[in-house]
């Protein structure tokens, strides 16, 4: 058994890294196959984003397309986008924030593309 400083056995902490990481990367292969939707302006336009922040799907309904208001289309397709990218990031926090013991939503520093990092 090897010891590191404060008598910590490195060999078991080496072996709990790699199982961490190894179920770091199957929750985010599991996050590129859930979806989060997202819509605004009163569903006008909706938004299917990914787990793993991919934008799959962008809806608009025809009644948003108002070629003397571009900028309200604009605007509505910005805060659905937003608020996918919110419930996603949200979805990884859950997911990832478990594995790494950081908590919940909210408690993943460090980890690129979620909230507090």
């Amino acid at each position: 058994m090897t010891r590191g400083p404060g008598g910590m056995d490195l060999n078991q902490l080496m072996k709990q890294a790699q199982q961490m990481q190894a179920e770091m990367a199957k929750a985010q292969e599991q996050l590129a196959g859930e979806v989060v939707d997202a819509s605004a302006g009163g569903g006008m336009v909706k938004v299917k984003m990914s787990g793993d922040l991919r934008l799959l799907e962008l809806t608009i309904d025809p009644e948003a397309v108002d070629p003397d208001d571009a900028e309200v289309l604009a605007d509505m397709v910005t805060a659905a986008v937003n608020e996918a990218l919110r419930a996603a990031q949200q979805l990884a926090g859950e997911r990832m924030g478990g594995i790494a013991g950081l908590g919940g939503p909210g408690g993943g520093p460090g980890i690129p593309g979620l909230p507090g990092a």
